[in-house]
């Protein structure tokens, strides 16, 4: 196989959930920023941008070249719900530009591309998925990965109420979409959540499933905590808002709570799955959905003490910074590595 070869089977295996790099890239980068790593923060925002443009450049050509490939994994219910992160990835990378450098216009033009793919996407996979006459059992055919419709909704949500402050007259429709994506994004979570922990208590489970997208059962609610802490220090722009702080607030901590719960969980599932069941670690681009909670989680954190005043909260991510950060670093270092595997195969396929 040519050079040429091995880069066209790339495009048309590209996995649908890669832009979970995208939104791993930014959490981190967010959470360093709100903690003063800046020298960390900074070249992430910029290298996020490269990714950005590189994932996009990357599914236009699969969407043109393998057209047949890129809507047959719409109506997967393995590959469908990886869409969601080209939403959760725009939306992120919108609110770094509002939160690092204030690029309103830059975050704005985000905003809108991602709520038009938050719209496309959630309607055509979730239809896809009703009328498909065959469907996967449920064991086989959910995963932690269906959660990142929850990321997606939140993103939407978390980079309006960002935005919103840069518009005069239009700022309180702004806000109550805002609202809305926090409400129906919650929604979300408690019926694809209730599948999830449905299938890991009754049916059994081999470690190879135990796969890294399940740590997005923590990372949508930390995410969501983060959207209800925003719209919570959002309260003086927005009178339903200032009526309905007892009840954004509340769900706000249930979020944080269930987030905080689920991390002990997850690492003792992890454990034995690496170390009693002896799966090996290699680099999969799944374990970008295991950076993601973490970066999420340190930021959440911050701003949900900031929006209750809880400041011994802020113990929390003074150190489980640390833990996002590496991770990254290693999954990055593991990435890197693939990809000049990739190129160094396809120079000696065509030299021969």
């Amino acid at each position: 196989m040519g050079r040429q070869s091995k880069l066209q089977s790339a495009i048309a295996e590209l996995p649908p959930a890669y832009f979970s790099m995208v939104m791993a890239t930014g959490s981190v980068s967010l959470s360093s920023h709100l903690l003063g790593f800046w020298f960390i923060a900074m070249p992430l925002l910029w290298l996020n941008v490269v990714l950005y443009v590189s994932l996009w450049m990357l599914t236009l050509a699969r969407m043109l070249l393998y057209p047949q490939r890129f809507f047959a994994d719409l109506s997967d219910h393995i590959h469908g719900v990886g869409f969601f992160t080209m939403v959760a990835g725009t939306c992120i990378l919108g609110s770094q530009f509002i939160i690092m450098v204030q690029a309103y216009k830059v975050a704005i033009a985000l905003l809108i591309i991602g709520t038009t793919l938050w719209t496309v996407v959630i309607y055509s996979v979730f239809t896809a998925f009703i009328i498909r006459t065959i469907k996967p059992p449920l064991e086989t055919g959910i995963s932690g990965l269906w959660l990142v419709s929850v990321v997606a909704t939140q993103s939407v949500s978390i980079l309006s109420g960002l935005a919103a402050l840069y518009f005069t007259r239009q700022h309180e429709v702004i806000l109550f979409f805002s609202l809305s994506m926090f409400l129906l994004a919650g929604m979300l979570y408690l019926l694809i959540i209730m599948l999830i922990f449905y299938r890991f208590m009754f049916f059994p489970i081999m470690p190879e499933a135990l796969r890294p997208p399940y740590w997005i059962n923590m990372g949508a609610v930390a995410i969501s905590t983060l959207s209800g802490a925003l719209l919570t220090l959002n309260d003086s722009e927005f009178q339903l808002l200032k009526e309905l702080i007892p009840f954004i607030k509340g769900f706000t901590l249930l979020f944080w709570a269930t987030a905080t719960w689920w991390i002990p969980l997850l690492l003792l599932l992890g454990v034995w799955r690496h170390l009693v069941r002896r799966v090996k670690f290699t680099y999969d681009p799944q374990y970008w959905s295991l950076v993601f909670p973490l970066g999420v989680y340190t930021a959440c954190t911050v701003f949900v003490a900031r929006a209750t005043g809880l400041e011994f909260l802020l113990e929390i991510p003074r150190y489980f910074v640390f833990a996002a950060q590496l991770a990254w670093s290693l999954t990055f270092i593991g990435w890197l590595k693939s990809s000049v595997r990739l190129l160094l195969s396809a120079t000696d396929a065509s030299t021969k």
